[in-house]
């Protein structure tokens, strides 16, 4: 519904940007753009395609596919027909794949490439269950087999659908209800064999919502998204951009970021610790490449950008002012012309901030680029929680905490010291294991996180 009333209220707007390589492999990517409109005409021919399949509402479309733009619009092409995505890592092998495929009873597979449909057809006999298999890239799929068709097809015969049943997709979207399953992601458990997670409508337009009501986001922002989406930390990114319809671009090739920065010049980014780490020592090596002087004086930056950036975070938590005092704003200064602007560049003047999560970030790394204004919000989730239960608020953000809550999410800390979470973006449960469901859902809404934590008297 949130997608629909996006498509409505600004159809021309730029929705996505995505690259598209040169032919011959040599020279810059040629990026091309989606406006909202034109995203809806292809998320509906989605729609129309899977169920003139046969998807009926809270029926699973698996999609093993790296990040990039189809996948988002698969996605949403599979929730307008009613019907549930089932997340699939690209680099999970056909064992694995074959299990998620099985137990979530998929009845269609989107998947990327030819090594994804070998991994399929190689399993076959044991998926009864799918019906068809939609190839976004169909190079090097062998021909001649009907139970595998090109995404471009499916697009084509959704397209000839809609035009004998105009009213599909609204009717589809409005029969949903905000507990009709949305998707299923399943989380690899230290051992034994990966747990569904049932994550309901209602998580992600709550998620949608919530983001947007921190302040952190407008509609003249723009995302650099190359997270998996695989991953719910990167599937969330993609609820709140509905939300306030500003541009994301997307590309999951990670040895491009560095190339990409300054093409797509975001406004922010959501990055895992080992991203800032890996920046971080590059810096490093470089200033070390440079000989001993040059070494020196960037051990010296970073140290005045820490003893900074703790300064400027503790006079704003006691008195709401950034002041720092007069002699490490003066070595700041200078630290700024010899190292912070060189780092800055790398960033591009247009991030105001990335946002970290899923792993712990070092507070030193935290700091390290607090100093010279990269600002990095650390936030908490799962994905029992639809990722986002805790980020930290943009202006008043505290590096080595996760910052607050999202409106709307309660937390309590055990006696054990264990979080529990409360709120609408816990799952309804673990698929088909309702055993393992009780060991972390309390009758009453609490969620067991299974991680230890603490809180401040003022709520981080």
């Amino acid at each position: 519904a949130l997608f629909l009333e996006r498509v409505a209220a600004t159809p021309d707007a730029e929705a996505y940007r995505y690259p598209v390589p040169p032919a011959a492999g040599q020279g810059p990517d040629d990026w091309k753009s989606l406006s909202w409109a034109q995203s809806a005409d292809r998320v509906y021919a989605i729609a129309a395609g899977l169920t003139e399949l046969g998807i009926e509402p809270e029926q699973r479309v698996a999609l093993a596919s790296s990040t990039r733009v189809e996948w988002i619009l698969a996605d949403l092409g599979i929730m307008c027909a009613g019907g549930a995505t089932t997340t699939i890592y690209p680099q999970t092998n056909a064992d694995e794949s074959a299990f998620i495929l099985a137990d979530s009873e998929s009845r269609v597979l989107i998947a990327e490439n030819a090594a994804q449909v070998a991994k399929a057809a190689e399993k076959r006999a044991e998926l009864p269950e799918l019906i068809k298999v939609v190839v976004i890239d169909p190079a090097g799929v062998p021909e001649g087999d009907d139970w595998v068709i090109t995404l471009a097809e499916l697009e084509k015969r959704g397209t000839a659908y809609l035009e004998q049943h105009p009213q599909l997709i609204k009717e589809r979207v409005g029969a949903i209800t905000k507990d009709q399953l949305a998707t299923l992601i399943y989380t690899s458990g230290t051992t034994g064999r990966p747990k569904g997670v049932r994550l309901p409508h209602d998580n992600w337009s709550y998620m949608a919502k919530a983001i947007v009501s921190t302040g952190f986001l407008g509609p003249d922002d723009g995302q650099y998204l190359w997270l998996p989406l695989a991953h719910v930390f990167g599937k969330v990114l993609t609820a709140g951009q509905i939300e306030t319809g500003h541009v994301t671009a997307v590309d999951g090739r990670v040895d491009k970021i560095i190339e990409n920065l300054p093409v797509v010049r975001p406004t922010y980014m959501a990055a895992v610790p080992r991203i800032f780490e890996k920046v971080y020592n590059g810096v490093a090596a470089k200033a070390r490449e440079g000989g001993a002087a040059k070494y020196r004086i960037f051990q010296w930056a970073a140290e005045v950008a820490r003893e900074y950036a703790k300064a400027e975070q503790d006079n704003f938590r006691h008195t709401g002012n950034r002041t720092v005092p007069f002699g490490l704003a003066a070595k700041h200064k200078v630290a700024d012309t010899l190292v912070y602007a060189k780092l800055r560049e790398a960033f591009r003047a247009r991030l105001r901030a990335c946002v970290s999560g899923s792993a712990a970030l070092a507070p030193e790394i935290g700091y390290f680029f607090a100093g010279p204004g990269v600002h990095i919000l650390e936030g908490y989730g799962l994905t029992e929680s639809s990722a986002a239960s805790f980020v930290n608020p943009g202006e008043a953000y505290r590096t080595g905490t996760v910052g607050k809550p999202l409106p709307g999410t309660e937390v309590r800390i055990a006696d054990d010291g264990g979080i529990l979470l409360r709120g609408p973006g816990i799952m309804q449960g673990y698929h088909k294991l309702s055993d393992k469901t009780a060991e972390v859902l309390e009758s009453d809404g609490w969620f067991h996180t299974g991680d230890i934590g603490e809180l401040s008297p003022d709520g981080y």
